[in-house]
Parts: C-alpha cells; sequence; structure tokens
C-alpha cells in the first residue's frame, strides 16, 4: 500500500479537494481508491467590520497558502516525496455572497459573506419580481442592496464571483463557478443547467433606470456541471498556490463548488429522492427533487446539485449550540462533586438518556434561538425552557427536547416539503455532530422526518473530500458515466453505515411536539421582546 501511495504522488495520480470553510481552510489530498492519503488545514475566523461579516484577502490568501504547506509537509513526513505532481485539482467555499471587482480586477468593497443579514428589502423584491424564493445571502440579493443603497462601486463593477470562483479564477485565469455554486447567486434554469435568462432580463429591466454599463449577463461568470474541465493551473498560479515553488502547473481544475454541493457529493446524495442532514452549530437538510415545487416558500431555498438537478433546502442558524450549553451546565454539576469528566462519555450518557423519554417529550418546550431564526421569522433569539405544572419533568425528557427541538425550525421547513408538497426521500444521509453518540441523532431524524437516516462509519473529509471527489470525477469518468453511478459504483460500492428507521410512536410523538412548539413561539416572541 505504501509504495502504491508513493507511486501515485510521484506519477501524479492523487487528487487535490480544498475548502474554504467557515471556521477552516482544510485540503484533502485522494489517492486513486478515493481515500484521503494527507491532508492540512487553517483555522481562521471572520471579522464583523463597518456592520458588514468579511474575510481579507490577506486572509484568504494566507490562509490557504498554510493549509497547503502543511499538506505537502503532511505528504513528505508519511511518505518521503516532495509535492510536485497532482492529477487534478478542486477548491470549494462557503456559499454565496459576494464579492465584485473592477475592470482592474481590484476588489471593490470587503467581501461579504453568506452570514450577513443586510439585504432583506433586495431578497424579498427579487423573490416578487421572479416568482422564486431569493435568500438575503445569495450574491444577486447582495447586488441589488448596494443599488438600493446608493453603494459607489456599483457602476463600476467587472466582475461578480463568489469566494470559490474568486480562488479559481485566480489560479486559472478562469471566471466559471459550478452549476451547484452558480444556484446561490441566481436562479437556475434547470433545462439549460445555466443562469435563468428570463429572469436575468427581469433584472435588466427592473435596474435599467440606472444605466449602468454593463448588463447582469456581462459580470456574471460562467457556469459548468460536474465532470467538465474548468481550466488548467497556470504558472502564476501554481506559485500563489504553492509558495515553496515546487507545484507544477498544468494541472486540470473541476469547476468551483460551494459546501452545500460538496457536502451532498460527500455523502452520495446527489441522486434524485435521496438527501443529506448536517447538524452542528447550523442544521440544513437539502433534498434532491423529482419536480419543480408548486408555490414560492421563504423556508425552502432552491438550489442545485453539481450536476444541475433541483434541490429543496431548508437552512437553520441554529441547532446544537443550547443543547450543548446544557450539557455544558451537566458537566460544572458533576466537577462539584470533584468528578472527573470526560466530555464523550458526559454526552453519550445524557443523548441516550433521551431514547428513554415520552415520544412528546412530556409535555415540555424549549427553544434553542441563540440567533434569529427566518423560519419562523424572528430577527433575534432567546434559548429558552418552559413546562407546565402537569409536564413530565425528568431528565430524559429534558434531554429528549433539547434535542426534538435542535430539529423544530428544520422540520417546520421540511414538513412543507413532506406533507404540502408531497416530496419522496428513499434514502437521508446524516453528518456533523449532532450524529456523534451512535444512533441517537439519528433516531431523532429519523422521527422528525419520518423517513429513514443513514449515518456513515467513514466520513472522510467532509467538503474537502467532496471537491476532491469532484475532481476525480472530472479526471476519472469513463464515457456517459453520470456522477450519481460514480459515486455509488466507485466510491461509495461497500461503505459501511448504520441505517435507523422511523419508528411510528416517535413520528407521532415529534408530530405531538412540532404543534406545541408553533403555539408557543408567541412565548419566544415575548422573551425577545422583554429582554434587550
Amino acid at each position: 500500500m505504501r509504495y502504491d501511495v508513493i507511486n501515485a504522488l510521484e506519477s501524479g495520480k492523487t487528487v487535490l479537494g480544498i475548502e474554504l470553510g467557515s471556521t477552516r481552510i482544510k485540503a484533502v489530498l485522494v489517492g486513486e481508491d478515493f481515500e484521503p492519503v494527507a491532508s492540512g488545514s487553517h483555522d481562521w475566523e471572520n471579522r464583523y467590520e463597518n456592520g458588514v461579516w468579511t474575510y481579507s484577502l490577506e486572509d484568504i490568501w494566507g490562509g490557504l497558502q498554510d493549509a497547503y504547506i502543511k499538506l505537502a509537509a503532511d505528504v513528505q513526513n508519511r511518505y518521503g516525496v516532495v509535492l510536485k505532481k497532482i492529477g487534478a485539482i478542486g477548491f470549494s467555499a462557503m456559499m454565496h455572497g459576494y464579492m465584485a471587482f473592477d475592470q482592474e480586477d481590484e476588489l471593490l468593497v470587503p467581501f461579504r459573506t453568506w452570514r450577513n443579514n443586510i439585504t432583506g428589502s433586495a431578497a424579498d423584491k427579487l423573490t416578487e419580481l421572479f416568482s422564486y424564493p431569493i435568500p438575503q445571502r445569495w450574491s444577486i440579493a447582495h447586488l441589488l442592496q448596494a443599488i438600493e443603497n446608493g453603494e459607489e462601486h456599483v457602476g463600476r463593477i467587472c466582475t461578480l464571483t463568489t469566494l470559490a470562483g474568486y480562488i479559481h479564477w485566480k489560479l486559472t485565469g478562469k471566471k466559471v463557478v459550478g452549476v451547484g455554486e452558480a444556484s446561490g447567486m441566481f436562479p437556475i434554469d434547470i433545462n439549460t443547467k445555466n443562469f435563468n435568462q428570463e429572469m436575468i432580463d427581469k433584472f435588466d429591466q427592473f435596474v435599467a433606470d440606472k444605466n449602468f454599463s454593463w448588463k447582469l449577463k456581462e459580470i456574471l461568470p460562467e457556469v459548468m456541471v460536474a465532470g467538465q474541465n474548468a481550466g488548467t493551473l497556470t504558472e502564476q498560479g501554481a506559485k500563489l498556490l504553492d509558495v515553496s515553488g515546487n507545484l507544477e502547473a498544468g494541472i486540470s481544475l473541476c469547476p468551483p463548488e460551494g459546501d452545500a454541493g460538496t457536502g451532498m457529493t460527500a455523502t452520495n446524495s446527489v441522486a434524485v429522492r435521496t438527501g443529506n442532514v448536517s447538524a452542528g452549530t447550523s442544521v440544513f437538510a437539502m433534498i434532491v427533487l423529482e419536480k419543480e415545487l408548486s408555490h414560492v416558500y421563504g423556508a425552502i431555498d432552491l438550489v442545485t446539485t453539481p450536476t444541475g438537478a433541483l434541490v429543496g433546502m431548508v437552512h437553520c442558524n441554529n441547532c446544537t449550540s443550547d443543547l450543548n450549553a446544557w450539557v455544558g451546565i451537566f458537566k460544572e454539576f458533576a466537577e462539584s462533586f470533584g468528578m472527573e469528566v470526560n466530555m464523550d462519555k458526559l454526552f453519550g450518557t445524557l443523548y441516550n438518556k433521551a431514547l428513554e423519554g415520552d415520544a412528546d417529550c412530556g409535555g415540555l418546550l424549549a427553544y434553542n434561538y441563540f440567533s434569529g431564526e427566518h423560519i419562523t421569522g424572528f430577527t433575534e433569539g432567546r434559548p429558552m425552557f418552559v413546562r407546565t405544572p402537569e409536564s413530565k419533568f425528568n431528565l430524559a425528557n429534558f434531554m429528549r427536547v433539547h434535542l426534538y427541538t435542535s430539529l423544530g425550525a428544520l422540520k417546520t421547513g421540511l414538513d412543507i416539503l413532506f406533507k404540502q408538497e408531497h416530496v419522496q426521500a428513499d434514502r437521508v444521509t446524516g453528518h456533523g455532530g449532532l450524529f456523534k453518540t451512535k444512533g441517537v441523532g439519528q433516531s431523532i431524524l429519523a422521527a422528525a422526518m419520518n423517513t429513514p437516516v443513514t449515518v456513515m462509519e467513514n466520513a472522510g473529509e467532509g467538503g474537502a473530500w467532496g471537491i476532491a471527489l469532484l475532481a476525480s470525477y472530472m479526471k476519472n469518468k469513463q464515457e456517459k458515466e453520470t456522477l450519481d453511478e460514480f459515486l455509488a459504483n466507485r466510491v461509495f460500492k461497500g461503505a459501511v453505515g448504520t441505517t435507523v428507521d422511523p419508528k411510528p410512536t416517535d413520528v407521532a410523538g415529534f408530530d405531538e411536539f412540532i404543534k406545541r412548539y408553533t403555539s408557543g413561539l408567541c412565548i419566544e416572541r415575548a422573551a425577545v421582546d422583554a429582554l434587550k
């Protein structure tokens, strides 16, 4: 095995995936068996400057170069090989946001990330104009809001792109994005796999009185689908990525994608009627749809897979933060008695205790809103726990209600898909911290969705692994082999995972809880108003 990896490294048969996430930049080098052979990472944090959540260009390039340096060092330490040749590369990053450049390719305003909730007026107007849901974090919402705000830079825009698109552009000279990433910029026509031309025309007409020198299509990047060659690493790009100068130019790159697309890829959830749920600090669910939805829903974002298939996405700001805070209280309690606490054991014990609780949590109610939650109409949040004198207040129900409420907003959105639109999902894969304790998070999610939930034993390296798989698909696909087939038959064939089916009593119990959750939102509203 060691010889095979060394041979792959020296002959350029590995594939590199790099993802710039919200808190970490991760680089993963994948071998011919699609398994990671080396990795490197760089931790970073966004900063709040002048009312905008942002990362500087220095943050971006310094972090990217540091992650690559650590990857190359890992290769050297493990295999004694200087990393020079790579078979293919892919870049991914947090989706959406706003990066606008002038004709000299200079950044006009600091990068505005997905985290900014400053485009509400524009998002509402665009949703009405297009009869299509436009979330605040989408690039087009940022552009219209900048126009509405009278920002001087708008008239000088020559290029509008995302973080992944920007990295790819600087390394290849190509202004392109993958279709999944593009779907976080502007609505996609799923028939053409390109930006929706009718909506582009509507936007141009909507801002025609501003007399800009550009039309929208002229400043947007080219849209590409998984499997296409999106350019090659230039000499300048190679030196920009690898400051040591060892990396050779000429490497093919796949279309840059957003973290939603790489998450779908890394969980084998790109086929119709499959889905994935990522549950950690925040939570989102993505279900690959068989057809368009019948109505526009503010709670449902419409994006695409890396191949351009339509996806219904429910994105919630809050998931495990309040749950983790309560576990922290139990840790403090134990330590007050002089006990030494193993956090994995504590989480495991408390999570499993929840499975002993009543299916409807014994009448208890909790909200995990550390921040606002757009699905239920909150711009601010107040974590809270509520019960009546008649509620069955015990540890099992207490833990169960906090697990339920971590998925409360998500279920509110998913019920639109499953109960109003009658969307079908044959398989859903869960990943993230909520599923770390075996079987518990799975059972709760299965009850919330009334769908079998699978958790893989080896989740790879997350989104960085996902974009590496997309680069590998571009490089290694056989003629007419679809991405669905490539993942199912080659990458995930024989992969070990556990599947939990929903129990009818748990499904009924979660439905009863969500009625209480919905009715009690006025209590959460009162808490927001009262506790400033």
